[in-house]
């Protein structure tokens, strides 16, 4: 039932996993995470217009442009990843396209970067903290920057749905996802004391 390579969610979430074990860790990602799409959404509202729509729908803010392009390859590849859970996350990237497009027209560019800074100020700090003091690991997007932007706010609905609902993608995936990250975890436990040692 497993995907590989590219849309292999079973790996992707395993590691994900593996550097979000602690409970406090994972509480602030839950909360912070999304807030820091919803503000690179609103910087991102100022990029210039690739098409322009009709005319009401520009009234409200609404652009054919870099923020769109990308919420469309994120839902995209969040669907992909898995129908159900991806459907989700598209759904709440676009609603929170269409809430930065609308706040960040309203606000104009001023006092959106302040906004924007704000956030970021707020919500790395606080993440850095879940995994220095709580996690005692380096976060994942320092393995892999990349992977990092692109799977996390996807990876924190997909862990509430776990949590909340015993959901998962197919039957199996919790179980082996879980042994996985046990796994991952003691390599690195045991890489970490031998550095110790030496």
């Amino acid at each position: 039932m497993g995907r590989t390579g590219l849309f292999d969610l079973e790996r992707y979430f395993a590691i994900y996993g593996a550097y979000h074990s602690n409970p406090v860790n994972v509480l602030l990602h839950t909360f912070l995470v999304w807030p820091l799409v919803f503000a690179v959404a609103v910087l991102l509202h100022f990029t210039p217009s690739l098409y322009n729509f009709p005319s009401g729908l520009n009234n409200h803010g609404f652009k054919l442009n870099v923020g769109l392009v990308l919420t469309l390859m994120y839902a995209i590849f969040y669907v992909k990843l898995d129908k159900k859970a991806g459907s989700l996350a598209a759904l709440l990237l676009f609603l929170t396209w269409v809430g930065a497009s609308v706040l960040a027209s309203g606000l104009g560019f001023g006092r959106s970067w302040k906004l924007v800074l704000a956030v970021q100020v707020f919500c790395w700090p606080a993440l850095l903290i879940g995994h220095g003091v709580f996690e005692k690991r380096l976060p994942g997007i320092a393995d892999s920057f990349v992977e990092g932007l692109l799977m996390g706010p996807y990876f924190v609905l997909l862990e509430f749905l776990q949590s909340a609902f015993s959901y998962e993608p197919y039957p199996g995936f919790n179980k082996s996802v879980k042994e996985k990250i046990e796994v991952d975890i003691k390599a690195w436990k045991a890489i970490k004391n031998q550095k110790k040692l030496s």
